[in-house]
């Protein structure tokens, strides 16, 4: 299923589930009204406390009778406890940059303050002069979790979306490490909704495109990672407990601006598309500022 937060212009801020096809919605209220189920207010609770299994259950009984487009959509996760992101976890990417990929997860972590919502505009400092662009394929995580097996891993996984690792390239150099460049407001837009993890057969199957004014710039398999999600969220459970609502973003595939010969960094009123196949596409506009 599709679990989106939206702001419905009768009732404000909630959540709603998604058809399979993308294009209509039910919203909370409707679902509680449509099963009989107390669905909790709390978008975070029905996630990940036992009501959407419940309402999977009467799901032939949903009437979606709203375009997803009469609804703004809202950053999915609201308040996620992490935010842990891979860097160089794609062989093409790596070799473009010129890197030997590690064996081990490279991460950094962006704040809860970078999220933006699917269709909304990125809004950069003026002092930047190479911002780029970054598509990658994020993981919902579902349970709390500690030092899980390769083997298990998939078990605390809730649901996918789509993340955009915005990224200031000049002050990542600079800085030569990635949580300015990669952590300023508005650097994460995500979603356009989580995907339950049962909708994904193989998530290492899953062909991720960014285009840039309608420009195909990145276009590559799922399959490329380095480091499977299976053997990432193994190696995290290692490190530091996964909570119920991290998102971990598993890195970005070739195309990026910074390797190109001659790079082709976003400008003011470019409009980025990223599309993840069976996951959506989000969409947004990038205004200096």
């Amino acid at each position: 299923m599709k679990i989106a937060r939206i702001n419905d212009p009768k009732v404000k801020e909630t959540y709603a589930l998604v058809s399979d096809d993308g294009k209509r919605l039910v919203t909370r209220q409707e679902i509680q009204e449509q099963t009989g189920i107390p669905v909790p207010p709390s978008i975070k609770d029905f996630m990940f406390k036992g009501w959407l299994d419940e309402v999977r259950k009467q799901k032939d009984r949903l009437k979606f009778s709203h375009k997803v487009e009469e609804s703004e959509l809202l950053v999915p996760i609201p308040n996620p406890p992490k935010i842990v992101c891979l860097a160089f976890n794609y062989y093409d990417h790596a070799r473009d940059a010129g890197l030997t990929p590690s064996d081990e997860p490279v991460i950094f972590m962006k704040p809860r303050t970078a999220l933006n919502r699917p269709f909304q505009d990125v809004i950069c400092p003026s002092f930047v002069t190479r911002l780029d662009y970054e598509a990658e394929l994020a993981v919902v995580i579902g349970k709390n979790t500690k030092k899980i097996s390769e083997e298990d891993a998939l078990d605390c996984v809730f649901g996918y979306m789509i993340f955009h690792d915005v990224s200031a390239r000049d002050v990542q150099f600079k800085d030569k490490q990635f949580t300015r460049g990669k952590g300023m407001d508005t650097f994460a837009p995500c979603g356009p909704w989580v995907t339950t993890k049962d909708e994904i057969a193989d998530p290492q199957n899953l062909m991720i495109t960014t285009k840039v004014n309608g420009e195909i710039r990145q276009n590559s398999p799922s399959s490329n990672m380095v480091l499977s999600i299976r053997r990432i969220i193994s190696a995290l459970s290692r490190t530091m407990t996964l909570e119920a609502g991290d998102i971990i973003s598993t890195g970005t595939p070739a195309g990026v601006a910074m390797s190109m010969k001659e790079p082709r960094y976003l400008k003011n009123g470019d409009v980025v598309e990223i599309t993840i196949e069976k996951l959506g596409t989000i969409r947004h506009r990038i205004v200096f500022q």
